[in-house]
């Protein structure tokens, strides 16, 4: 197997067909769903009806281990080990042009909450094998999410695996585990019965991180109880990638005088139009993460989502794949 990477895109030369899903994936059944909340953040607004045909999820996020195995199998170098390249950053300082990420660095007091700089940390040398910097390491972390990876990334590791990165309906559709308009994945209390459902922070963001959930940082994928359709850590632990471009509301596809929107429109779309001069566009990220906390960032909801720049990762953003069965497999009985 060969891969050839790029700024946008990556190219597996042997990928031909689709394999049978593996054990470690889930089916999700075909049906329509209420999308996104109306009482909750703007960018999931206005609620809308959705049908999304049935597929196969995995069941856990992509773990450190698993990750392992592709990157051993093809030598890929993910883009946080690889210098940014100044044409694609202009105006960017020559001394920040070194390969590293981004990383949640706790200032231990009271901070302005508008300004993330406050808590994130381009760190030289922080990738998926060293999440906290050079000096830190995986060992002992292979069951938990892999993190540190942008979107071109993950498109490698899908081509490599012969499957698909999931749609925002398809991700939010799998989270919501078969309750239809329940404000999490497993009901519409968040504690219920007073046990912790996933991996979230408890205490005031970002200085004082309790750690009533058993967890400081990232957990093993498996440490949280499963939801509906036997899906774990869809809500918290890290945030997930997803394959659309992000658009600030949740309306069904606007469309143009002559159709829906063309690709490269909805591309174009996603940039950030508060810095007009970086024009790097933006997917939709799911889920929340272990830092979604009450006072900052509420976002450990199915409906809840995110834009996130392609070239950008960091310690709290992994993803997880999907296979969308054939005419004939959607034909078939389900067991």
């Amino acid at each position: 197997m060969s891969i050839t990477r790029s700024f946008d895109s990556v190219v597996v030369a042997d990928g031909q067909g689709t394999p049978n899903p593996p054990a470690d994936m889930v089916w999700v059944p075909s049906g329509e769903f209420t999308v996104g909340s109306d009482t909750h953040y703007p960018e999931e607004r206005p609620t809308y009806r959705a049908r999304v045909e049935g597929f196969w999820i995995d069941k856990y996020p992509v773990t450190n281990a698993r990750f392992a195995r592709f990157v051993a199998d093809t030598g890929y170098v993910t883009f946080a080990e690889i210098a940014p390249n100044a044409v694609d950053y202009p105006g960017a300082l020559s001394e920040m042009l070194h390969p590293g990420s981004l990383v949640f660095t706790n200032p231990f007091h009271p901070v302005d909450l508008s300004d993330m700089r406050n808590w994130w940390t381009f760190v030289f040398g922080a990738d998926w094998r060293h999440p906290q910097g050079p000096d830190s390491s995986i060992g002992g972390l292979e069951n938990h999410p892999v993190v540190h990876v942008s979107y071109t990334d993950v498109e490698a590791y899908a081509m490599w695996a012969r499957v698909q990165i999931p749609t925002e309906l398809e991700w939010e559709l799998a989270a919501r585990g078969g309750l239809d308009g329940a404000v999490y994945a497993w009901g519409n209390e968040f504690l219920p019965n007073g046990q912790f459902m996933a991996n979230t922070w408890q205490g005031r963001f970002p200085y004082e991180n309790l750690g009533e959930d058993g967890f400081q940082g990232t957990s093993p994928v498996d440490a949280f109880p499963a939801n509906g359709y036997g899906l774990h850590d869809m809500i918290g632990n890290v945030w997930e990638w997803t394959s659309d471009w992000y658009r600030a509301s949740r309306q069904t596809e606007p469309a143009s005088c002559c159709g829906p929107q063309s690709a490269l429109s909805l591309q174009m779309a996603s940039y950030d139009p508060r810095q007009p001069a970086i024009r790097i566009p933006r997917k939709v990220l799911k889920g929340g993460s272990h830092l979604c906390a009450p006072n900052y960032c509420r976002r450990y909801r199915p409906a809840a989502r995110y834009p996130q720049p392609i070239d950008t990762s960091t310690c709290h953003v992994g993803f997880r794949c999907i296979v969308r069965p054939s005419a004939s497999e959607r034909s078939a009985p389900r067991g």
